[in-house]
């Protein structure tokens, strides 16, 4: 639906104009500086960059800020495949993307980063990395979640076979080559049509190094307490504005928390250094934070937060310090973003996951139409894939990423096209067919949109979002559904389309597993059809008579279809034993442990395979694997389950049997590719296509991506 009112009103401050010292901005939102891997292999900013960033500036923004522009390059650089600003080799392709950012009505800036300590470029070169003292030795906890292909192309494959990190404690020669760099990149940034910059002094790079005490050890005039640690950053800040301009504005982002570390920046030292730099001639602050990188679930809770908000007090204690702008960050909705600059807790708001999903996010609540933002998933691919030496994309965005190669155009001749599967793959292509000019018929044999990720939606919030999202735009586009419709040879001679796309999902094959039907075993579908009431027969043995009639009340009062409701009675009731065993310790498995671990159940996960979670994102993994050690999961990996008895697992694992008490068992394996009706339908002479699941399963990113695909060919 079209939101109602008037969109100046509810979002007057968000989409107000404002000002970053003399660069006039107009609306508060600002797509946040983040690594997207899209430059080319030596630093140079080529086509696809410039259409990457070039999408978001036509959909709204007021400034981009491209991310990790390296002032040193090689030098000093954590990627290679990193902007350089370095020298004014670069500046042609730095001239075309400020060009095409500006073009739209957009500001264009540009962060100015030295890795320091993290400058793995420097490593595979050979190079010492640049410190401001030789860092204690980092402890690696990040790697046991990551598979044998994920570890070969994990960041620290750019190393050389047996080089090891070596560093070099900055001396006053480096500390003035440093502040040449920053200065000489802030003038370059100038000349190739930049409006400003920001000075990355946070995220582990150099300048925040000298800003912590935990790192910074020094006991000269750039070490020991906050205004000396302090003096690195306020002099490369006047340096800038030597170098720059006084009228350039310069910005820094700044750490105002340091998670995890002893000894770190805490509040009141963020707060002290905003007002020094704020002294020396910083037109904004952008606040962050960050926390020990030797931890993955370390990682989502900074720099990329996954606590909605989870800075905004420390913004508002800065804001309330200073006379300049400060920019908040960290998953902030439209919404709340509206609410803190009300209060004048903050003045911009940055944002980035948003923007690669929707990058028509600005444009969309100018016009009013924020039912219609696709919304972000927080499921990490985007920089999962940064860790692993992959560009950005993002699940939920086909075109993220390949702007530059992927364009929807209108088809060349409109085909009546069925889409056979209302889950996220079905609706996506439906949703593309149909921008296309073609007519599009959606069947789905259930009675509501969503596919199986309905049921996902009620264990993980997020991905109802989307699916909300798909249903009313394929409604909107006037695409012709038809809930409850099975689709078999019959329907298809009688519609006769000239398309038929098969997006039906994955079939879910039974166990192989001694003891698997009995009463307090669950498969996939039968969990399924108890929490949302849509095949009472599949579990009428599973349950009592006072159960299933409390379900059929939930059914009649439209609890069981509202995902939202489900969530909430689950805390209060579900037909489950208290000791559960889930068998299969994939994405599916591990969303189920932690669902039912927030709800007091003991939760233990088997898993065949050497690593759990392997579908899932890397970061998001990280996350979820450590949310379930704080819930006291017990994750068993390499076993085997050998047996169901009544109230126990029997498990084998290297020949030894072991038995785990069990209420209930649910198995979360078993989902394979069923392409029965894409192989019926060619056999009738239909042109058959099929995306998602039903051609092996990919979950939302796959379903996402080959839907798109698909109906790009037609």
């Amino acid at each position: 639906m079209w939101q109602i009112g008037n969109p100046l009103s509810m979002y007057k401050n968000l989409l107000s104009s404002g000002k970053i010292g003399q660069l006039a901005l107009r609306n508060r939102i600002i797509m946040t500086p983040m690594g997207s891997n899209l430059s080319e292999a030596n630093g140079h900013c080529g086509e696809r960059i410039q259409a990457y960033y070039e999408a978001r500036a036509e959909g709204g923004a007021a400034m981009l800020i491209v991310g990790v522009a390296a002032i040193a390059w090689p030098s000093g650089a954590c990627n290679p495949n990193q902007v350089a600003i370095s020298s004014d080799e670069f500046l042609p392709g730095l001239c075309e993307l400020a060009s095409r950012i500006k073009r739209h009505g957009c500001r264009a800036a540009i962060q100015l980063q030295h890795a320091g300590k993290v400058a793995v470029c420097d490593i595979a070169a050979g190079r010492p990395m640049l410190v401001p003292s030789i860092p204690d030795r980092p402890r690696d906890e990040m790697s046991a979640a990551l598979t044998s292909a994920e570890m070969s192309a994990f960041v620290k494959s750019y190393q050389k076979k047996g080089a090891k990190a070596a560093y070099k404690v900055a001396d006053r020669d480096d500390i003035r080559e440093l502040i040449e760099h920053f200065s000489e990149a802030a003038e370059r940034a100038r000349r190739a049509g930049f409006d400003g910059v920001e000075l990355h002094a946070g995220h582990g790079y150099i300048l925040s190094e000298f800003l912590s005490p935990s790192i910074n050890r020094r006991d000269d005039e750039y070490g020991g307490c906050l205004e000396n640690r302090a003096r690195l950053l306020v002099e490369v800040i006047k340096a800038v504005k030597i170098r720059a301009g006084s009228d350039f504005p310069v910005w820094c982002r700044i750490d105002a928390l340091e998670y995890r570390i002893d000894g770190g920046i805490c509040l009141a030292d963020a707060v002290t250094t905003a007002a020094l730099a704020e002294t020396a001639g910083a037109d904004a602050i952008h606040v962050s934070a960050y926390a020990n990188p030797a931890s993955g679930a370390a990682f989502t809770e900074a720099p990329l937060v996954h606590r909605s908000g989870g800075y905004l007090p420390f913004a508002a204690a800065i804001k309330a310090r200073l006379r300049i702008p400060v920019i908040a960050v960290g998953r902030i909705e439209p919404e709340v973003a509206e609410q803190v600059l009300a209060r004048g807790d903050a003045d911009f708001i940055a944002m980035g996951r948003k923007l690669l999903a929707d990058p028509q996010l600005p444009n969309k609540l100018i016009r009013g139409q924020q039912a219609s933002i696709r919304p972000c998933i927080y499921c990490y691919t985007c920089v999962s894939r940064i860790f692993v030496n992959e560009h950005v994309h993002c699940a939920v965005n086909a075109r993220t990423g390949y702007e530059h190669e992927i364009v929807l155009l209108p088809a060349l001749q409109s085909r009546h096209v069925l889409v056979v599967g209302g889950g996220p793959a079905g609706m996506e292509a439906a949703r593309v067919a149909a921008l296309r000019g073609h007519q599009v018929t959606l069947a789905e044999q259930r009675a509501d949109l969503g596919g199986t990720v309905f049921f996902s939606s009620i264990v993980y919030p997020e991905n109802g979002k989307l699916t909300g999202y798909l249903a009313a735009q394929v409604k909107k586009l006037g695409v012709d559904i038809r809930l409850s419709t099975a689709v078999d040879g019959g329907y298809l001679r009688a519609l006769a389309p000239d398309v038929v796309l098969v997006a039906t999902g994955a079939r879910r094959d039974a166990l192989a597993i001694p003891g698997a039907e009995q009463p307090h075993v669950f498969n996939g579908d039968q969990l399924r059809a108890l929490m949302t009431g849509s095949d009472s027969a599949a579990v009428s043995d599973k349950l009592c008579g006072w159960q299933v009639a409390l379900l059929s009340v939930a059914g009649l009062l439209g609890i069981t279809k509202n995902a939202h409701w489900l969530r909430r009675l689950s805390y209060l009731w579900m037909p489950l034993g208290k000791r559960v065993s889930i068998i299969g310790g994939g994405l599916v498995g591990l969303e189920l442990a932690e669902f039912l671990a927030q709800r007091g159940r003991d939760v233990t996960v088997v898993e065949a395979g050497e690593k759990f979670g392997t579908e899932l994102a890397i970061v998001r993994r990280w996350r979820m694997l450590e949310d379930l050690k704080q819930l006291g999961a017990v994750l068993i990996n390499r076993t085997d389950v050998s047996y169901i008895k009544a109230q126990s697992l029997v498990l084998t694992c290297d020949g030894v049997e072991v038995e785990v008490v069990a209420d209930t068992v649910i198995l979360a394996d078993g989902a394979t590719g069923d392409l029965s009706l894409a192989d019926l339908s060619q056999s009738l002479g239909y042109e058959t296509h099929i995306a998602g699941d039903c051609d092996g399963v990919g979950y939302i990113e796959g379903a996402i991506h080959s839907a798109h695909a698909v109906a790009r060919s037609l």
